[in-house]
């Protein structure tokens, strides 16, 4: 029998060599190696590749390991705890109800029984269940079958949504997954059986139930912290999709053979400025609101949103003025640094807060400033001559990352506050048990702007998200229940759209560097979609503001 020689890579960073049969598991190197790791290890790394550890070492060569509070593992598990779920629903309630994923909310999916009204008996039931699931540590096992019967499959079990799916995968083969009878395909790895999903929880909320997951602390689920803005948004672009009859990667498809992406992509973009308009009535029915306060997460699309709101501002009658809070950061040799040492341009007090409010409050009080101008090259704050003074219809738009922030705007009275929060809330699921990741579209967004205007490759961007996802959980998602209202900036057609820009960005990422494993990830994610061309898209569209070609400076 053939033995292999494998490095460990140990959670503090020393490695350990050891020899292996062929044949042997993954998993039972996890369990040799478990003591040296915090958190369970849920997944594997071999030779640049994700490995389930329920697959053998095939190769000598090094082996690291995932646990739950690493991304792909985070992802592993919460993919594995949602089979579980179903697998819980059948027993509890047969095959007449199906429970359905819509969308990530805080640390958790919102989900929904079909053909059944869930109550709190239920919930209280369907989390009994899958305890008992859980202990019974049942083994999720893998299988490769051909693509078409895949198809075939799931059409005779009447899961539509995963037959579209399957209709337009250009592979020849799919992997699906069995737990004990229960078959279905998930976009991802699973963990090996049921006995390592022990950590989670069941809430009912707003007709449905929070599937809830652990966070950085991998043996404790934080208590759901209700966002009922963000959750009405996400209900919203939820009713959107059904408008259009796209809810599904699966529905997109068909919708793009069967000729409606024209139709799609303006009926999409009225919704939008239909919005737009309605925030825009909003401001201008109370003439005390002279501050609108933008902010979102990177990649929201702020900068043509901005513009586009102020065009509704005119329309309604107002004399909307930009104010950029970049202007306002502090010379760069005054700017805090971060743990690494690194300029910490996101925190707060990378801003002149007091400055700012200085001149806000001047405002307000009828005077004229003059507003300051931030050389990004000399990192240098100047003045350049352009004062402003408020008059009876005039309203400043600000937008930035602390915008919802009161700290940074705390002497201007809340009564002349506006509070917008922005993020791109996808109304697209996978299937009916995958929904898609907001995170995903951002970044995808990013990576293709980065690359157009500032010369970034995607390998790059990659590499800085984990900072840009740490400053907004920082200093953006704790003020968005603050907001006066939610917008969601997402476009149900983009990442048909941006499929083009994007594959040839991603595939140039090496494979032996660190962002192989998400440029893969990103690749299969965008292999789903069929593309969608450009030339129909308006000029003011949002998703002009990363493909190009819009009519603002963006």
């Amino acid at each position: 029998m053939q033995e292999y020689e494998v490095t460990i890579e140990l959670a503090d960073g020393q490695t350990k060599k050891t020899m292996v049969s062929e044949g042997t598991a993954l998993q039972e190197l996890a369990r040799e190696h478990q003591e040296y790791f915090p958190d369970t290890i849920v997944l594997a790394v071999c030779g640049h590749h994700l490995r389930e550890l329920s697959q053998p070492v095939q190769e000598s060569g090094p082996v690291s390991f995932l646990t739950m509070t690493h991304k792909d593992g985070k992802r592993t598990y919460r993919r594995s705890v949602t089979i579980m779920m179903q697998k819980a629903v059948y027993n509890l309630w047969g095959s007449g109800i199906h429970v359905r994923v819509y969308y990530s909310l805080g640390q958790g999916y919102y989900c929904e029984l079909i053909g059944r009204e869930i109550t709190a008996e239920d919930v209280a039931a369907l989390k009994a269940e899958m305890e008992r699931l859980a202990e019974a540590d049942l083994p999720i096992k893998k299988k490769s079958i051909k693509t078409r019967e895949a198809e075939k499959y799931f059409q005779r079990l009447g899961m539509y949504d995963k037959e579209r799916l399957m209709h337009y995968r250009r592979s020849s083969r799919v992997n699906i997954y069995d737990l004990d009878g229960l078959i279905d395909y998930h976009y991802g790895y699973m963990v090996p059986s049921t006995g390592y999903l022990k950590y989670f929880d069941l809430e009912l909320y707003e007709g449905g139930f929070m599937l809830l997951f652990p966070d950085q602390d991998s043996r404790r689920v934080e208590p759901f912290a209700a966002s009922g803005k963000l959750h009405q948004t996400l209900k919203a672009a939820r009713e959107w999709g059904r408008m259009l009859n796209v809810g599904t990667i699966g529905a997109l498809n068909d919708a793009i053979t069967a000729g409606r992406g024209e139709e799609i992509i303006l009926t999409q973009e009225a919704l939008m400025e239909a919005r737009i308009e309605d925030i825009a009535a909003q401001i201008a029915a109370d003439r005390g609101k002279k501050f609108v306060m933008i902010a979102g997460p990177s990649s929201s699309g702020k900068t043509t949103f901005s513009n586009r709101l102020a065009v509704q501002l005119v329309a309604k009658g107002l004399k909307p003025y930009p104010v950029a809070l970049d202007d306002y950061y502090v010379n760069r040799t005054e700017c805090p640094k971060d743990a690494d040492g690194n300029f910490d341009f996101e925190c707060l007090e990378a801003i002149d807060v007091e400055l700012f409010n200085r001149d806000m409050s001047s405002l307000l009080a009828g005077e004229e400033v003059e507003l300051p101008f931030f050389n990004f090259k000399t990192g240098m704050r100047e003045y350049r001559g352009r004062s402003l003074k408020l008059g009876a219809d005039d309203v400043l738009v600000i937008e930035g990352i602390h915008g919802l922030n009161d700290r940074l705007s705390y002497s201007l009275p809340a009564e002349c506050k506006f509070r917008i929060y922005l993020s791109a809330l996808t109304q697209l699921s996978i299937d009916e048990h995958n929904p898609l990741p907001t995170t995903d579209g951002r970044l995808i967004r990013r990576i293709v702007r980065d690359a157009k205007t500032r010369s970034t490759s995607a390998q790059e961007t990659i590499a800085m998200w984990p900072s840009v996802r740490r400053g907004e959980e920082k200093n953006i998602f704790p003020f968005q229940d603050s907001a006066d209202v939610v917008f969601n900036s997402a476009l149900i057609y983009e990442a048909a759209v941006l499929k083009a820009y994007a594959e040839p960005l991603l595939f140039q990422i090496p494979e032996d560097s660190e962002e192989y494993l998400e440029a893969k990830r990103l690749l299969k994610f965008l292999d789903y979609f069929l593309p969608l061309p450009t030339e129909i898209i308006a000029r003011n569209s949002l998703i002009r503001e990363f493909i190009g070609g819009s009519c603002f400076n963006v």
